[in-house]
């Protein structure tokens, strides 16, 4: 035996009995065919995304252009500014630190300022048609604006140029946003200036100054004007620092992939051709400034070598004489007593000597030049061993600081905030300068220790030899080391002369920037109409989520039978009809058919021992139709030739008087109370079976009468004198009365109207049901209705005119088959053919 076999299955049977009446929370079919109901939100909303995603592309999107170029670092050059791609024979660096170092200057502030200043980029162009505002070129306007430097100028403010005849142009400037704070372009700088009114609009010639307190410009024709029939011109200042960082933002420099001395370099922009002409010019002016910067070096570097050629000169002079006439004294002419291969390493070691000697000579004329402010007099660092991009850079960032302290020494006092900042700047640049420096010193120290000692322990083996010998070896090996030195530097002179004469960019441009028609890179026109359609798409998706997740209505006939697993009896259509005496005014309805139906089922509810019945019929609140179930129902089985009564028990809201327009004045509760007898409450119908016995007036006390005794004996007695008793009964959500009613009948129908009640409310009586405490109960499921539109029509929600001309039902006449049902049985007709 399995343990707890038992336990186990009354803890199912709790589960099942908590789930019974709990519907789901979200039916996805049904959520489908309500998106489908709605399908013309989606229509609408669609279209209206498209409209403003139109508009928003043709009128307000502005298009940003991106333009390339690439360039070749070649490496035939070998100057302090044209560091070479070799591995740093001291520490073994590599890489491409030419391409690395041309990258910061192409992306550094002081390159980029000088261009803002020659190309005058301070000025940005536009034009602004009805909606849109387009950005130009400088060369796309007829005119260009020149300023008087000297002239504190407002920036972030628009000029606007208006075309006039005769080369003239009225001036007109914003109604409002004059300022006082005006910019300097000299110490660009903003200064105060007293508050001034509305400067006046004014008509301009060309090369005609224009002055106001805070503007001072004039008009220069375009030598090459594009005469693209502009309207309005818009021409708007800028200050130095935001047209630079605007410049560095929009630049990118990368590296081809498969050989990386090649840079591809692109700038992004509102106009293509701006983007085109500043890349152009940009490295065009990087071409001449590194050529220049080559010269300059190459031709320092001869001149330092010739000056120490000249001082060499004179010591091997000397050194020669010396040697010559100790040969001559003392009749020596080589050192028999000394091992040859001894000879050569001192030799070697010797020139190995000369050479880091002059290496650290140079590299203390570099390091003077970096700490006496003197870079423009610096030499080539490959004189130094030096060939490090990082130092190169470092050094070069030095020197444009320099030129700027130079330009701004004449505005700003030595203790201004300005040079302050600047001395800063210069500071740390010297200082990773230096750092650098110092890594060659110690490399060179070490090297130059090395050699010293093993040069050390061949003297030491020297000492025994006699002393003529020892001072004729130590004049050689001065004469020698002077000798080497003197060579090195004759051979550095002719390197350096030979790139004087020679000297050529190392950089060469393989594609230049050009308009070739290129299309915008963004804004992603194609995604943000998407993004538009899209989220407004889901605006009534959203809504028809949260009306479906809020909506606690019955409208799914398969899971409410599923949920509550009690038997269905009928299903019955919209009443589209003027009264509830639907079975008797329209027999060959549908309607009234789907009420033979329930009439059908019925028998299967019932105890076949008992001779009369009693039907309760009720729901679970007000509005289901279940006066309307029991109406039709007593009609049914009174047409049957079956003798039955209709009983108004709903005391507090009574309803059968008027549909078979009966006076209401004598009723049940008249009789419960012992006001009149039972023969005076019978009202016969123009049914002969039927009859109906109304409510009468509402009493003050409904519960207690229909709980009553003397009701259940009412009861009693019509079942002696009638076949069936139909009970229109209060709804049991409401009222506890039809509970009490229900023990006494013997089938109960429960009617469920579709779209109306709520699921919550059939909790009460599926678990009553579940329980067992209502036996023989059935469920009714009232108009229920599918739009036609999807193929549906009456009664059970299937049409059932085919457009031959009949039915089965009197609906059918005016049933009209929709279109797509109307495809769908052409084509169905097609293939079975077929």
């Amino acid at each position: 035996m399995i343990p707890d076999k038992n336990g186990n299955k009354a803890q199912d049977a709790a589960q099942v009995a908590e789930k019974m009446g709990s519907f789901n929370l979200f039916d996805p079919a049904h959520f489908v065919q309500r998106v489908i109901r709605n399908w013309y939100w989606f229509v609408i909303l669609g279209f209206i995304g498209y409209c403003i995603s139109y508009v928003y592309s043709k009128y307000y999107a502005q298009r940003v252009y991106s333009s390339s170029l690439s360039l070749s670092i070649s490496n035939n050059t070998a100057s302090y500014f044209t560091p070479n791609q070799s591995i740093n024979f001291i520490w073994g660096q590599g890489g491409n630190q030419d391409g690395v170092y041309l990258k910061k200057i192409l992306l550094s502030r002081s390159h980029n300022e000088y261009l803002v200043k020659k190309l005058n980029l301070i000025t940005n162009y536009t034009t602004k048609g009805l909606i849109k505002t387009t950005y130009l070129d400088q060369e796309d306007s007829p005119v260009f604006l020149e300023i008087d430097r000297n002239h504190l100028q407002q920036v972030n403010y628009p000029i606007s140029l208006i075309p006039k005849d005769k080369n003239k142009y009225e001036v007109v400037l914003p109604e409002e946003g004059q300022s006082p704070y005006l910019y300097n372009y000299d110490t660009e700088s903003m200064e105060t200036i007293p508050a001034y009114p509305r400067p006046k609009n004014k008509i301009l010639g060309l090369n005609e100054w224009y002055e106001t307190p805070n503007l001072k410009f004039k008009l220069v024709p375009n030598p090459t004007p594009n005469n693209l029939g502009l309207d309005n011109i818009i021409v708007t200042l800028v200050p130095v620092n935001q047209a630079v960082n605007g410049i560095i933002g929009s630049l990118a420099v990368e590296f081809d992939k498969e050989l990386s001395s090649i840079m591809i370099i692109t700038k992004t922009g509102y106009n293509l051709n701006n983007t085109v002409s500043f890349l152009n010019n940009s490295v065009q002016e990087l071409i001449k400034k590194r050529l220049l910067d080559q010269n300059m070096v190459d031709k320092n570097t001869v001149e330092y070598l010739n000056e120490n050629l000249s001082l060499i000169r004179k010591k091997l002079d000397s050194s020669g004489t010396v040697l010559n006439n100790l040969k001559i004294n003392n009749r020596l002419f080589d050192m028999e007593n000394i091992d040859s291969k001894t000879l050569a390493k001192l030799t070697d070691l010797e020139t190995q000597k000369a050479e880091l000697v002059t290496k650290i000579n140079s590299l203390n004329d570099v390091r003077s030049s970096v700490n006496t402010n003197n870079i423009e007099k610096i030499i080539s660092l490959n004189i130094a061993g030096i060939e490090d991009g990082s130092f190169n850079a470092s050094v070069s960032e030095l020197k444009q600081l320099y030129a700027k302290r130079r330009e701004m020494a004449q505005i700003y006092t030595p203790n201004s905030e300005p040079m302050r900042e600047i001395n800063r700047l210069i500071n740390e640049a010297k200082f990773t300068s230096q750092g650098g420096l110092k890594k060659y010193f110690q490399g060179y120290n070490d090297r130059l220790a090395d050699i010293n000692a093993q040069i050390g322990k061949i003297d030491q083996e020297l000492v025994t030899l006699p002393e003529k010998q020892r001072i004729f070896l130590d004049a050689q090996r001065g004469y020698n080391i002077i000798e080497n030195t003197y060579n090195t530097l004759l051979t550095e002179q002719a390197k350096s002369q030979m790139r004087v004469a020679t000297n050529q960019s190392n950089l060469n441009i393989i594609d230049s920037a050009k308009n070739l028609g290129q299309g915008p890179i963004a804004p992603d026109v194609k995604g943000t109409k998407m993004q538009i359609i899209g989220g407004l798409l889901l605006i009534p998706l959203i809504f028809l989520l949260l009306a479906e997740l809020l909506d606690n209505k019955i409208r799914n006939l398969k899971e409410l039978l599923t949920v509550t697993k009690i038997p269905l009896l009928g299903v019955i259509g919209h009443n589209s009809y003027d009264n509830n005496l639907t079975v008797l005014e329209e027999p060959k309805s549908s309607i009234s058919e789907a009420f033979r139906a329930v009439r059908a089922n019925l028998r299967f509810l019932f105890d076949e021992e008992h001779k009369s019945k009693v039907i309760l019929v009720t729901s679970s609140i007000s509005g289901e139709g279940k006066t309307y179930v029991s109406i039709n129902i007593a009609s049914i089985l009174g047409l049957s030739g079956k003798k039955a009564v209709l009983l108004g028990m709903d005391l507090r809201k009574p309803k059968i008087f008027g549909d078979f327009k009966i006076n209401n004045k004598n009723g049940i509760s008249n009789y419960l109370t012992g006001q009149v007898e039972l023969d005076e409450i019978i009202n016969h119908t123009s049914i002969p079976g039927l009859d109906v016995i109304t409510s009468g007036p509402i009493p003050p006390n409904p519960s207690e009468l229909l709980m009553s005794d003397n009701n259940m004996k009412f009861i009693e007695r019509l079942k002696e004198i009638y076949e069936y008793v139909i009970i229109d009964s209060p709804p049991v959500g409401l009222v506890a009365d039809s509970f009490e009613l229900i023990k006494k009948a013997d089938t109960t129908i429960y009617v469920v109207r579709h779209e109306y009640t709520e699921k919550h409310m059939l909790k009460m009586i599926t678990e009553k049901y579940f329980n067992k405490e209502i036996a023989n109960l059935g469920l009714v499921y009232n108009d229920f209705v599918v739009k036609q539109g999807y193929g549906y029509g009456y009664g059970y929600g299937y049409g059932y005119g085919y457009g031959y001309g009949y039915g089965y039902f009197d609906e059918d006449k005016n049933y009209k088959e929709p279109t797509i049902i109307k495809i769908r049985n052409k084509l169905k007709m097609f293939f079975n053919k077929k």
